[in-house]
């Protein structure tokens, strides 16, 4: 019998996994490919290297990638001031041509919108539509206009006001509707929220595995280093948590990997900080690090790197914002703090209490084992869509 045809749209090409937002893209094409004939529909900014299709091709019946340049994303961007920057930066009037061509090929039953960024496209094709909002963008846009330069604020607020409006309006152009987390579901400013269903990531665990590695660093801040929320929490991390621990532990140290260190990451470095960038295996960063720390201050959405930490049997101590989306048991499964003072005093903890650091590490990989997979969160996803055909 042959598969339901899915167009799954999605604003940056799939791969490599250097983003969260390509990870989750990736993930659920590879999971939903057991029960529907995937056809990718890709933005990029440059041509998509050609083993990063291949990659792709495993899973997908058939791909179009439509390269739109940084000048021309910027001049859509300013040439469509109705819809918030980070759509209109996305949408493109010669790759909606190209997407109508495509789909008048493909003739897919159903279509995946991924991020909120690609519903301009999907409002106008046939078939059973669903979103996967991914995060709440606006709370986030909200956070980031509160602690981001004084200069960039008045730029943020208005695409927080944006934001707000064009969630609320995209709610209605769709039959299902996806989301990372409750605390992502409670803060989509639509009546009918309720209706949103909670797909999380998971963490692909024969990847992501315990092992026995010599741990060069005690500390550990990973992710893409070109994104605001890491970099706040990379500086708070370096600059405010770090000097504490170090006036009881001198010889402590940190390790901030991830791809796009800019200047205000690689200035952290001294002091015990050691700045690293793209990795080509992103499990050196975990091998080589005792404890994960993730102090999200503008944090949305479900944390990718907790999870993958969880799964190498790597304790973390957390933020209560990033914990919320996570859902593990404080002091259980999971270190959690929320200032300076409170991380530096659970991280002395872990490093001097060999037997509590075995406790968590241990919790919190059975934790992830248990709720955190791909494929039964794409389930959700393909449920969702059989319900409406």
């Amino acid at each position: 019998m042959e598969k339901p045809g899915l167009l799954f749209l999605t604003s940056r090409f799939p791969y490599p996994l250097e983003k969260g937002d390509k990870l989750r893209a990736y993930h659920l094409i590879k999971s939903l490919s057991q029960d529907f004939s995937i056809h990718l529909f890709s933005l990029s900014q440059s041509a998509p290297a050609q083993n990063s299709i291949n990659e792709l091709e495993q899973y997908c019946k058939s791909i179009r990638t439509v390269v739109v340049p940084r000048w021309k994303s910027g001049y859509n961007m300013l040439r469509q001031p109705s819809l918030p920057f980070q759509v209109a930066y996305f949408t493109d009037s010669a790759a909606k041509r190209e997407l109508n061509d495509f789909t008048a090929t493909c003739k897919p039953q159903y279509i995946l919108c991924h991020l909120i960024r690609m519903a301009e496209y999907a409002k106008g094709i046939e078939g059973t539509k669903a979103i996967d909002y991914m995060d709440a963008f606006s709370t986030g846009m909200h956070r980031y206009a509160e602690r981001c330069n004084p200069m960039l604020k008045p730029f943020a607020r208005i695409e927080a006001s944006r934001l707000d409006v064009y969630e609320a309006k995209v709610f209605d152009w769709f039959k299902a509707h996806f989301i990372i987390s409750e605390q992502d579901r409670n803060l989509i400013p639509h009546a009918e929220r309720h209706k949103i269903d909670i797909v999380r990531n998971g963490v692909d665990t024969t990847f992501f595995h315990p092992s026995e590695s010599e741990r060069q660093f005690d500390l550990l801040f990973n992710g893409h280093m070109a994104y605001p929320p890491n970099i706040a929490s990379a500086e708070y991390a370096a600059r405010e948590i770090l000097p504490l621990v170090r006036k009881k532990r001198p010889e402590t140290s940190l390790l901030i990997a991830g791809a796009e260190p800019g200047k205000r990451i690689q200035s952290l470095s001294g002091q015990g900080v050691t700045v690293k960038g793209w990795m080509d295996d992103v499990r050196e960063a975990f091998n080589t690090s005792r404890i994960l720390l993730a102090p999200m201050l503008i944090s949305i959405g479900l944390q990718n790197k907790i999870l993958q930490a969880m799964a190498m049997r790597i304790p973390c101590v957390v933020s209560t914002m990033a914990n919320n989306a996570l859902g593990a048991r404080p002091d259980e499964e999971v270190l959690v703090a929320n200032s300076p003072e409170e991380y530096a005093h659970k991280i002395e903890l872990l490093l001097e209490d060999d037997a509590l650091y075995k406790r968590i590490a241990e919790a919190g990989y059975q934790y992830v084992l248990k709720h955190f997979s791909w494929e039964e969160e794409a389930k959700k996803i393909k449920n969702s869509l059989l319900n409406f055909s």
